[in-house]
């Protein structure tokens, strides 16, 4: 049984992932200030912008695992508060990192597309993906978020060569029920409220589920460096709402289709985030999943009661 100490476990990625991996695995989470009612897994409240506290926690919790989850994701915060930006999503990283690889400890960095401006053309194929950016491309951030993510990268790689850094850019339920697009689109429409659909904003959205166990299947084939884990289709963030709308029997015809220019966004959004996963479906000897198999999988956990599930956890 491998113990997994997760950070940013109140977040989207940090609490699925930590709810599947602790029916296999030890897991501890790190949270900040936010409470977990009934967690299933072992939790810890610090806050690790004290970088002191950071190796007294891997000794507490003596890891052979880390996955980092834990940043300042919201695009608007990021501009509003460049400093607290660079401390949580670089400065951050590159000392949990260098304290992990000190100890021997696997670490697992989670970034984002969003460190490519966007400005390739469209491929030819979205379904599936016959080019896009592959982990070698040079990055060329837009926002203050993107800027600071693509700081952590090359602090982690500096000080941990060993370490994994998945860009990644996903959905999922979460514990407030307004953590992921798909959450936008869901709640709007299911109160018959319109909404806006970008028709010039491409991505490759994957299940959160889906990622967290990808990630949990790389750190186990040892793999470092960038890898791509996004899904293996891309579609426009239009396209992606009238598609969950379809799986939830909800209507359509709520979502407006727009520009970005039109959404009066402070951060600046790339335009085409298309990412090849080739490289990491050479590595897992299979393809990544597609869009349609993860809205399945986020209607069924509906149906379920997963969302009600994790907003009850919400202390």
């Amino acid at each position: 049984m491998t113990r997994i100490l997760i950070t940013g476990v109140s977040g989207l990625l940090g609490l699925n992932l930590a709810m599947d991996a602790c029916q296999n695995h030890q897991v501890t989470g790190v949270a900040n200030t936010h409470s977990l009612a009934g967690a299933p897994f072992g939790l810890i409240h610090e806050n690790l912008q004290n970088f002191n506290v950071i190796p007294v926690l891997l000794e507490q919790v003596c890891p052979d695992l880390v996955i980092h989850c834990a940043a300042q994701a919201n695009l608007e915060t990021c501009e509003n508060d460049p400093a607290g930006a660079e401390q949580i999503n670089a400065l951050l990283p590159g000392e949990l990192a260098y304290q992990s690889g000190k100890r021997g400890i696997r670490m697992v960095h989670i970034s984002t597309d969003a460190v490519f401006d966007g400005q390739i053309p469209l491929p030819s194929s979205l379904a599936p993906i016959r080019e896009g950016y592959r982990e070698e491309d040079s990055p060329n951030p837009l926002s203050v978020y993107a800027r600071t993510k693509l700081e952590g990268e090359r602090a982690v790689a500096s000080a941990n060569p060993n370490a994994l850094i998945a860009r990644v850019n996903f959905y999922g339920w979460s514990l407030s029920g307004r953590r992921s697009l798909a959450e936008f689109f869901f709640n709007h429409l299911s109160a018959g409220q319109r909404v806006n659909g970008f028709t010039d904003v491409y991505f490759c959205p994957l299940y959160v589920k889906e990622l967290g166990r990808i990630l949990l299947t790389m750190a186990d084939l040892d793999l470092h460096g960038i890898y791509h884990v996004v899904s293996s289709e891309a579609i426009s963030k239009d396209a992606f709402g009238r598609k969950l709308a379809q799986q939830f029997h909800l209507d359509a015809s709520l979502i407006t289709a727009t520009s970005v220019m039109a959404g009066g966004l402070k951060a600046a959004r790339s335009p085409n985030l298309v990412l090849s996963t080739e490289k990491l479906a050479k590595a897992l000897g299979h393809p990544l999943p597609g869009i349609a198999t993860g809205l399945e999988l986020f209607f069924r956990e509906f149906t379920e009661g997963y969302p009600a599930s994790l907003r009850g956890m919400n202390g």
